[in-house]
This record gives structure tokens, C-alpha cells and sequence, in this order.
């Protein structure tokens, strides 16, 4: 009776936990346009400035190394800057317009941690009366009853196993 009771509880406590995960995954969604958009106005003026001198954006990047020292580091900035954008461009593309399912089998499209930990700080727990939020209730709950359910349904038949060794033995 214990061991159900224990089971039941991690059933439970997956059912919350996995429930939460369309919202998350879309209010993440939500930063990553927002980040996404940001950068693109920064690209915009790097590259304008860069048209304007005659320059590709490789150029202006190698001209711009090529100065000061605070050019050199304005241009290694600017170099993770752009790859920023194409990595957030790129996730972006990966994860719009595809269901809380999906996300959740392309976990890796939440690759960038600073949007994660932001969504996460922001992110407050909510009821989950979606289709998909009970979806994933009842994945959370199949996964956690199942997996503890059988971990200690397994313990106790190997104990039971040892006492009745002993007894006999």
C-alpha cells in the first residue's frame, strides 16, 4: 500500500510538473521572437553602415578589427553578436508554429540559457485546461507512477525474494 502511495505521488507530481510545459515552451517562445527581433534591428544598422562605407558585412567586420584596440573589440562584439542572431534566428524557425509536442521532442531548439533562465525567472506556475496541458499532465503522470511503480515494485520483489532465501535457507 506504501509503495502505491509513493508511486501515486510521483505519478502526481509528473502530472504538474510535464503540465507546465506548453506554457513554458510558448512564453520562451515569446523572448526568443522578442531577442530575435532586437538583434535583427542591431544587424540592420551594422550592415547599413557597412552598405554605406561599400562594405560586405565580413569587410566591415576585418576593416573594423583592423583599427584601435576598441575597434577590435567592438568588432568581436559584433562578431558574436551576429552569430547570436543566427543561432536565436535559427531556433526561432525551428520552433514557431509547432505544437508543444513537437518542442518537447526538439528539445534542443531551447538552447539558448540566458532566455531559458529568463523565461524560467519570469515563468509562474499555472492550471494547465489546454488539450495539450492535460496532454502532458497525463504523460507526466504515466511517466512518473511508471517509472517509480516499477522501480520499487522491482525493490520489493528482490526483497521479498531475499527474505524468503533466508527463510528456507
Amino acid at each position: 500500500m506504501i509503495l502505491r502511495a509513493i508511486a501515486m505521488a510521483c505519478g502526481l507530481t509528473g502530472a504538474v510538473g510535464l503540465s507546465q510545459f506548453p506554457e513554458f515552451s510558448q512564453q520562451y517562445t515569446q523572448r526568443l521572437s522578442g531577442a530575435v527581433k532586437e538583434l535583427e534591428t542591431i544587424v540592420a544598422r551594422f550592415d547599413a553602415d557597412a552598405a554605406g562605407l561599400g562594405l560586405t558585412r565580413a569587410a566591415a567586420l576585418e576593416d573594423l578589427a583592423q583599427g584601435s584596440a576598441m575597434g577590435a573589440a567592438r568588432a568581436q562584439s559584433m562578431g558574436q553578436v551576429l552569430a547570436r542572431h543566427d543561432r536565436l534566428q535559427h531556433a526561432l524557425a525551428k520552433l514557431s508554429g509547432t505544437s508543444s509536442l513537437h518542442k518537447a521532442l526538439n528539445i534542443r531548439g531551447f538552447a539558448d540559457a540566458e532566455l531559458v533562465r529568463d523565461t524560467w525567472a519570469a515563468y509562474r506556475p499555472a492550471l494547465p485546461v489546454t488539450a495539450e496541458g492535460l496532454g502532458f499532465a497525463a504523460a507526466g503522470f504515466i511517466l512518473g507512477y511508471g517509472l517509480i511503480g516499477g522501480a520499487l515494485s522491482g525493490l520489493g520483489r528482490l526483497t521479498s525474494r531475499r527474505r524468503q532465501a533466508a527463510r528456507q535457507g
